[in-house]
């Protein structure tokens, strides 16, 4: 497991929380590994109590599966709750990026040009992990610059699920189409052109649709 730095007064139980669901979606914790509360514990130097809290957090929604007085389970893939969170982002990120094309100031674009430039780079250097992190600060920038920051975080603890297929798509099938996409929605927010935005992020987030077939086909065993 990849331990993530404490961040200052944050619990034991959050600290926890953000480590383990870190290390699920970004598969160092894979779909149907069992994990240990004990051993998860020991790892992030708690006691079992804030550990056994996280689990039990995660478990509602549906990604940990817990069992009393046995070892809990990293759930399988199950393709209908990646919809249902493809679904909500879908319908939030859509909505988002056309507020944006209102809304972006120049140093927004600057901004968002600098993260799909370090897409590229990392993409270039084959560093999945670094690309996750940026492909989550460029949707969170989307939602800054539209003054939804709340929006996105409440979106992020539920789509832990979509997150999971994202992260496959970056590294098993080295999906170049999804940097490019960022470049083009970061073009049509610069042109204030809502329609175009909006295409092109329905576009990107219908794409774990078609990678989905493929990923099974390299990963029958993390899928249900």
């Amino acid at each position: 497991m990849q331990l993530l730095e404490r961040l200052p007064r944050e619990t034991g139980r959050d600290y926890a929380l953000r480590t383990i669901k870190d290390n699920i979606v970004k598969l160092q914790l894979a779909p149907g590994s069992q994990i240990s509360e004990n051993e998860l514990a020991a790892e992030l130097q708690l006691s079992r109590t804030p550990v056994r809290e996280a689990l039990i957090e995660l478990s509602k929604v549906k990604i940990v599966e817990v069992y009393p007085q046995k070892r809990s389970m990293v759930s399988l893939i199950d393709y209908e709750l990646v919809e249902e969170s493809r679904f909500m982002r879908y319908i939030l990120e859509c909505a988002v990026v056309e507020l944006d094309c209102g809304l972006a100031a120049p140093e927004d674009i600057m901004r968002l040009r600098e993260n799909v430039r370090l897409q590229n780079f990392y993409l270039d250097s084959y560093y999945p992990d670094n690309l996750m992190v940026l492909d989550n600060e460029f949707h969170g920038l989307l939602f800054s610059i539209a003054r939804k920051p709340q929006v996105f975080a409440l979106m992020q603890n539920i789509s832990i699920h979509f997150d999971r297929v994202r992260c496959m798509s970056l590294s098993a099938v080295k999906d170049l189409r999804i940097v490019q996409d960022h470049e083009e929605i970061v073009e049509a927010i610069a042109r204030k052109d809502p329609a175009a935005a909006r295409e092109l992020m329905e576009l990107h987030l219908n794409r774990y649709k078609i990678d989905t077939a493929e990923m099974r086909e390299k990963y029958p065993q993390y899928f249900k």
